[in-house]
């Protein structure tokens, strides 16, 4: 057997023609190809705007800075996730901390949610936005965060990146109850520009700040100038931004693999219920299933029940690793790297993320692995936890 990845691309000759057409057209960086992949990620996220950027990270980054956070802010996200959902407030001179995990979902758990800002509220610490993390696709509980956001008068930034097309009380994530959702299109995503990201908001006001923050602030759009243009060539820096554009090489590729997603999101959700079936009565925890969302199945990890079983973490890691199957862990959780350390946070700060990240491996899960590499994917995890 060759070797498994715990993910990766799927690239067709569809895709590549895609990339061709643009390669061979007057355009490679800002042309038509990003607004028409704009559109299309809106329309099938049912959202008002979709803002492409070279990457989630960028994207969460100008996400905070259009919504004011910046020095004196205190932004809270999960510490079971990507650096990135944290490092994106301190870009910003902010103040960051997390909130534990349910143990079910891994997502920020609810009740540790409403504690903390019952807290805050009486210490007058309230952050000023709430970066919920769609764990490996399944989304978070946003209509009650909401509610909370409302209540706490917070912003929520809804991290999605693992969550292309994934639902949440039928409808698409990106489209209600957070005031900006950011996606990745990273090349292990569920779909991918090689690098990128968009960002879905409904909100007019929102899209015009993310949109200028993204292109260095600059706008050329004439209703929008400060000043009377000299002429057509005339441009107007308005405000501090960054160079976060995708280009449209990049959104060529997004728009075909776009036309994907719903045949991709059908086939992971078979293999994971094949995985759900092929690896019952493991010592492991498996995925959690919710009635009100349909997860992505970005990731498929499990947990391994030390109390059921000799071996190690590590050890399973390294059997599969022998066996040639790619397996990773995710995540570290943020606030134990030792960058967040010197910042003053220590082990034992949130503990259901640390029990989570002690015993988790995610295990092969893309559309293109087939039901035999499943098989022995299942077979050789059962083999190494049954020694």
């Amino acid at each position: 057997m060759s070797f498994i990845p715990y993910s990766c691309q799927n690239i067709d000759a569809s895709d590549i023609a895609a990339v061709t057409d643009t390669l061979n057209s007057a355009y490679l960086t800002q042309g038509p190809a990003v607004p028409a992949f704009e559109n299309a990620f809106a329309t099938r996220h049912q959202a008002r705007h979709a803002i492409a950027v070279a990457n989630a990270t960028a994207g969460l980054h100008i996400a905070c800075l259009a919504l004011g956070v910046g020095p004196g802010s205190r932004v809270w996200t999960s510490p079971n996730s990507f650096i990135a959902s944290a490092n994106c407030a301190l870009y910003c001179g902010a103040k960051v901390d997390f909130v534990d995990i349910d143990p079910v979902t891994r997502n920020m758990s609810l009740q540790a949610l409403e504690q903390k800002l019952t807290q805050a509220a009486k210490n007058n610490t309230l952050p000023a936005v709430v970066i919920p993390v769609d764990f490996a696709g399944l989304p978070c509980d946003l209509k009650q965060m909401r509610e909370l956001a409302d209540r706490y008068h917070f912003s929520i930034i809804e991290d999605a990146s693992h969550a292309i097309g994934a639902e949440y009380l039928g409808k698409p994530t990106g489209s209600a109850y957070a005031d900006i959702t950011v996606f990745s299109m990273h090349a292990v995503k569920i779909i991918t520009t090689a690098e990128g990201g968009v960002i879905t908001t409904q909100d007019d006001a929102l899209a015009k700040k993310l949109r200028l923050l993204r292109s260095q602030g600059i706008t050329r759009e004439s209703a929008d100038l400060q000043y009377n243009p000299e002429g057509p060539w005339v441009y107007e820096q308005q405000l501090l931004g960054f160079n976060y554009r995708l280009t449209d090489i990049q959104a060529a590729l997004g728009s075909s693999q776009l036309r994907k997603l719903d045949a991709w999101l059908q086939r992971r959700t078979q293999l994971a219920d094949r995985y759900d079936e092929l690896l019952a009565g493991l010592p492991l925890k498996i995925p959690a299933r919710l009635s009100d969302r349909r997860s992505s199945w970005h990731l498929y990890a499990v947990e391994l029940d030390s109390e059921a079983t000799r071996r190690s973490r590590c050890e399973v890691y390294m059997g599969m690793q022998d066996a040639q199957i790619g397996v990773n862990v995710h995540y570290i959780p943020i606030h134990t790297q030792p960058y967040y350390r010197a910042l003053g946070f220590a082990e034992g700060d949130f503990p259901n993320a640390e029990r989570y990240y002690s015993r988790a491996i995610s295990i092969p899960l893309f559309p293109s692995l087939t039901d035999t590499q499943q098989e022995y994917v299942a077979s050789t995890l059962r083999t190494l936890l049954s020694i």
